[in-house]
Formats: structure tokens, sequence, C-alpha cells
């Protein structure tokens, strides 16, 4: 779930595969994955080999449109070397209503299902380097593998691991659902499927780059990190998982649709697309069916199908993949049991909430949009609990429950923040169920910068950070010494690159702390101080008005 941008700036043609002859590629890195070679980019800046737009299944293009992905088996091409220094183009992008300005150029392609890999060039087979899968954000509805670098964390730790950037479909394309969908042949959650293809993707060939498959830890932030949270949960918690630890970062739990919203989102595509099946889709020219789905977020929105700060489009209980709503799986126990990073920033919600609200009246029409089975009752208590009074506006009243919770304080610089239904309360639940069955678990609160979703990004990814204003490289530096100790070691305090003192990161026992970074503190603090508290407590008992 990343702020707007324009995506179309920063996506080219699509990509071209072009199979090289053997004098040509040797002027560059070759691996051999036995049913194909391919020919990467070396970074000589950064002693790395770059591999990207490799296939990890077949187009899902005609009839395999809304089907499981299949795994990609050329044939014939074991001699043959593919070009492989450009990525793959990106998934269809979709712009819900509230993120759109002006005109919207759709950009994307359905033949989208692609990874790229990033590789120290000293390694070999045989290598066995720790590996890091990255699930882009977006709101399942925006992102592409290459919004996210690697080469900061890279360098900062002399390349102590391999990186793997994934893509899979999105919006329409990846989660469109409802029984009679299922009925006519459509997946559940092909998105999810797209991502979980690409994990094994990895277990079968990251071996070729000098990559462990038992040592693989996936992550992501927003989308990505609600996607990890999604794989924990995979089938009610599976025993041998495609990776031995997660790290969802501000994992975004967007409203789980029922079987009723579902079917009003199909028959919306339906209609935008002068359809009456899902095979009159399946045969749709490609451009005609960007423009239709993109139109289901505008009509949607105009019928108050999804509110402002909601993506419409996004994970939903399908029975299978996954058996019900992550809070209450959590809560069950039915995850998989390996070491997890957890975080979030201080302000959340800004991003996602809308600024023009000023009365009460809007406020309570906004609640009851985003929560549509919310009865007097739920509505009450949601208002008891984030008391106009506590706040100086309805807007930062609103961001409480929505965003985040602006609680004035006597004792810190402006603003603390308590509880977030969609971000800060599934870290709590994740780290603490996780925690009751002894698993090694590790959250952070991080508010500095701009403390605003996604802000630890400069400090984890910037290649160029120190010579940003106002940079704080030492606290950078702390952040990727924890955030790449966990990568190798699935431990923030098992190894320092940077040399820097540090405080000890405590696992989040059931008691929960927290590592907290702000502006006057590096330190553990009691979860109850943020997100193990009655708000959070009251949206877990009714996970089925909230949906998640």
């Amino acid at each position: 779930m990343a702020p707007y941008v324009k995506l179309a700036a920063f996506f080219g043609l699509a990509k071209q595969l072009i199979v090289a002859t053997f004098a040509q590629a040797t002027a560059g890195p070759i691996v051999d994955l036995d049913y194909i070679k391919y020919h990467g980019h070396y970074n000589d800046t950064l002693e790395i080999n770059e591999f990207h737009g490799l296939r990890f299944a077949e187009g899902p293009l005609g009839p395999l449109r809304w089907k499981a992905p299949q795994p990609y088996k050329p044939q014939n091409m074991t001699d043959a070397i593919v070009d492989a220094t450009q990525s793959g183009p990106p998934c269809v992008q979709g712009f819900p209503q509230w993120t759109i300005s002006g005109p919207v150029q759709i950009v994307g392609s359905e033949d989208c299902l692609f990874l790229d890999v990033y590789v120290p060039a000293n390694a070999t087979k045989g290598s066995n380097l720790p590996v890091a899968l990255s699930i882009p954000g977006g709101g399942y509805v925006m992102g592409y593998a290459s919004q996210s670098s690697p080469y900061a964390l890279m360098r900062h730790s002399m390349n102590s691991f391999i990186f793997v950037n994934i893509q899979y479909r999105l919006g329409a394309y990846g989660f469109l659902g409802s029984t009679r969908y299922t009925k006519a042949g459509g997946a559940a959650n092909v998105g999810l499927l797209d991502q979980r293809l690409a994990m094994e993707w990895v277990q079968q060939n990251i071996g070729a780059f000098g990559g462990d498959p038992s040592r693989v830890t996936i992550l992501g932030g927003s989308a990505g990190g609600g996607s990890v949270t999604s794989h924990l949960i995979w089938k009610g918690g599976v025993d041998k998982p495609p990776f031995r630890a997660t790290m969802a970062d501000f994992p975004f739990w967007q409203q789980y649709l029922r079987e009723e919203q579902l079917a009003k989102q199909y028959d919306n595509l339906l209609a935008s697309a002068n359809c009456s099946t899902l095979e009159c889709l399946h045969e749709l020219p490609e451009e005609i069916l960007k423009e239709a789905t993109q139109t289901t977020y505008i009509s949607a929105y105009a019928d108050k199908a999804y509110g402002y700060g909601n993506f419409y489009y996004g994970p939903y209980v399908d029975g299978d993949l996954i058996r019900d709503l992550p809070s209450r799986e959590f809560r069950a126990g039915h995850f998989v049991q390996v070491p997890t990073w957890t975080s979030r920033e201080g302000y959340e919600g800004f991003t996602f909430s809308n600024q023009s609200m000023t009365t009460i009246k809007e406020e309570t029409e906004d609640l009851r949009n985003q929560f549509p089975r919310a009865n007097e009752e739920f509505v009450e208590d949601v208002f008891g609990l984030y008391p106009q009074e506590q706040f100086n506006s309805t807007f930062w009243q609103r961001l409480t429950w929505f965003g985040y919770v602006f609680a004035l304080s006597d004792h810190l610089i402006g603003l603390t923040q308590c509880s977030d239904f969609s971000i800060n309360c599934p870290t709590y639940y994740v780290a603490s169920s996780l925690a009751l069955f002894g698993v090694p678990v590790y959250k952070q609160i991080f508010n500095v910068g701009t403390q605003l979703h996604g802000a630890v990004g400069p400090y984890l990814a910037d290649l160029d950070y120190a010579f940003e204003p106002g940079a704080n490289v030492t606290l950078a530096s702390i952040l990727r010494d924890w955030y790449v100790s966990f990568v190798v070691h699935n431990d923030p305090n098992a190894q320092s690159w940077s040399g820097v003192p540090k405080p000890i990161w405590p696992e989040y026992e059931p008691s929960g702390e927290v590592m907290t970074v702000n502006f006057t503190e590096l330190g553990a603090v009691d979860d109850r101080h943020y997100d193990n508290t009655k708000r959070c407590g009251f949206f877990w008992e009714n996970a089925g008005t909230v949906q998640n």
C-alpha cells in the first residue's frame, strides 16, 4: 500500500527477450538453470551480477487469465542463452478513484510473471548464500519488481546475501472472486498463487546462482507485508513452507471482501467489459480488458463499494489458501512457526485518510462505508474508544481508527500514536500470536523521518542516503545492520557490519517489548504503549465486522 505516484514515468516498453549467441553472452555473467541459460549484467560498481526479467511462469494470457499460474517450461531451450539485462514489464496497474488527480495512463502487461535476481559477483554454485525474496507493495493493485532496490543493503553487508524481486497479478487480474466466478473456472486469489509459485521457483533454481534454498527469507512492506502474513497462514500453516523466516513491514490488511461483495465486484467487471460470462472476459483483447478493469475502480467508488484509502481489490477468504480472516487464523494458531520480523511507522494512516472531512456526520458516514456491516453498537464503541475531545479535529479523530491515533501529550514533542485497524493492530496480532508459541519475533515501531507510511525506506534502501540533507547516517547503519542480520541469521542482533553500538533488540515475548525508534529514543519499550491496547483488542474481537 504505497502512496500514489504516477508510475507511467517508471515503465518502459515491454521487455523483449532476445536469444543471444554464445559469443555475445560471454561478455557478462551466465547462469545455467538446466532448462535454459540466462545472460545477465555485471554491476562493476557494486560487484553484483544482475539477472532481470526471468520467467517463473507462463504468461497468464487468454485462457490462462484467472487461472493458477503454470510453471515456465520452455521447449528445446537448454542450449539457448537468453538476454536477462532488462526487467520484465510490470503487471497491469490499477488506480483507485481517490488516488486519481487527472487522466490515467494504464500501464503494464498481462504477460508479467517475471522476477529479478541480484547475486554477489563472487558467488558460485555451492556458495549457499542466504536469500531475501521481496514481494512488492502497492495496495495489491500497484507495484512492480524493480521498485525495490537491494543495492544499499548489499553494499552495507559486503554482499552477504542474494536478493530476489518478484511480480504477481494485481487488481482484478489477481484477486477476482465469488462463487459464480470459481464455478465458471476462475481460480481464487491467483495473485497469491503467483507469489507462491515464484517462491517455488526460487527453491528449485536459486542454487544455480549460489543461493541456499533452505535459507530463504520472504519480505515485503505494505501490501507486500500483508502478502507475507498471507503466506504465514497459507492453508492454515503448512509443515514445509518455501521459506525459513518472514519480514512483514507495515503489513496492510485491507478488508477481506465477503461473498456478496466479491459477487458485486465480479458483476462490476462484467458490466464494465460489456460481458456476461467469464468466458467472454477470457476472449477480450488485452487493451479492452485494461480499460474495463480501470473503469471498475471508478464505478465502484461512486457506488460506495469501497472508500477513501481502500484499494478495492485484494486477498479474500477462499476456504483453501486463506481459510479464515487473518486475525482469526493468528489467534487460533493456524500459521507457520518461523522467525518473524514485523514493523510499522508512527503515522501510518495519514496518506490514506480523507483530509477534506470536517464534521462528525461525514466521519460517521465514512466509518459505515468502510465497515458496511457495522451496527449501532459498533459505531458507538468506536467513538467511545476514540473520543473527539482527545483530538484537535475530526480528521485526526478519523485517523485514529482508520490510520493511526494522535493522542495529545505534554511529555513528547508532537503527538504519539496508539492503534490502527489495518496496519498497526495487525503487527500486534502477528507478534503476540507467534510469541505465544515460542516463535522468535521482533517488532519495531519506526517514528523518524517523515514518520509516515514507508518512512523507513530511505534509511534502508537509498544508496546515496549519506548525501541527503539531514541524513542520520548512524541510524541508517543501525537499521541496515538489524535488517541484514535478520535476513542472514534470523536475528537482528547476530551480526554488525557497521560496528556502530546499538541496543539489544529483545524478542517479542508475550509481555510484548518492541524496538522503538524515534527522535529522542532508541530502545525496547512495552507494546502497551503502542498496539497492545483496548483499541486493538476491540478490533480483534470484532474481526467479522472489520473484515480482517
